[in-house]
């Protein structure tokens, strides 16, 4: 049964309000853009993934991923994250999907290597496969076999409630370890980190976002 990927993606001109203070709205509205860029390329470039499907309300967000090659469904009106991960999942089924893989778009460090790891875990049935943000308290990769296995709950303490879901069900849970996960982007303090990353050359391409506020 095949793997797809789901991203669900706020409107980018609204992104990262959290770091207001130290980016202008175009600057966050390209560090945006350029995170949903990364994975879509990541996901496509990933041999398990079976296809990738972008939920959202943003038509530009929505444009690039099809020019990315990834599907799309439109959100009408601003909506949960967790009913409309319910829903992409059920669009995934219908399409064939066996497992789901959940993945926020600011996860600028995933590779290639990432997908493929978290999808030979989550081979089995009956599995959810998860990694926590730093403090694990997020959830910032969940893989779910079979898809609609457990209900989606994010927002805060997500990763803990999604363990005791997965564990309710009767699925065997996994945990894949990776720093390149465990960094999504919400607060100064993450792109103070991201910025020292590059820096250091854990990217070839990725461009920093360094403003004199937070240097």
């Amino acid at each position: 049964m095949s793997l797809w990927a789901i991203i669900p993606v706020k409107p980018l001109y609204r992104a990262k309000s959290r770091l207001a203070d130290v980016l202008s709205p175009e600057q966050r509205y390209r560090f945006a853009e350029t995170m949903l860029r990364h994975m879509l390329t990541i996901l496509q470039n990933a041999p398990q993934v079976t296809g990738t499907l972008v939920i959202s309300r943003d038509t530009k967000a929505l444009s690039i991923a099809r020019d990315l090659g990834a599907k799309t469904i439109q959100e009408s009106n601003p909506s949960d994250l967790n009913p409309a991960l319910s829903r992409a999942t059920e669009v995934a089924r219908v399409w064939g999907a066996g497992a789901v893989l959940i993945l926020p778009a600011d996860l600028p460090f995933i590779t290639v290597e990432d997908v493929e790891n978290i999808a030979e875990m989550g081979i089995n049935a009956l599995t959810v496969v998860l990694t926590p943000d730093y403090e694990e308290d997020g959830t910032n990769a969940m893989l779910i076999r079979p898809a609609g296995l457990i209900a989606y709950s994010y927002g805060e303490k997500s990763f803990e409630r999604h363990v005791t879901s997965a564990k309710l069900a009767g699925a065997d849970v996994k945990f894949y370890e990776s720093d390149n996960l465990r960094l999504d982007i919400d607060v100064p303090a993450d792109l103070i980190e991201y910025n020292r990353l590059v820096q250091d050359g854990h990217s070839d391409f990725l461009p920093q976002f360094f403003p004199d506020a937070i240097s």
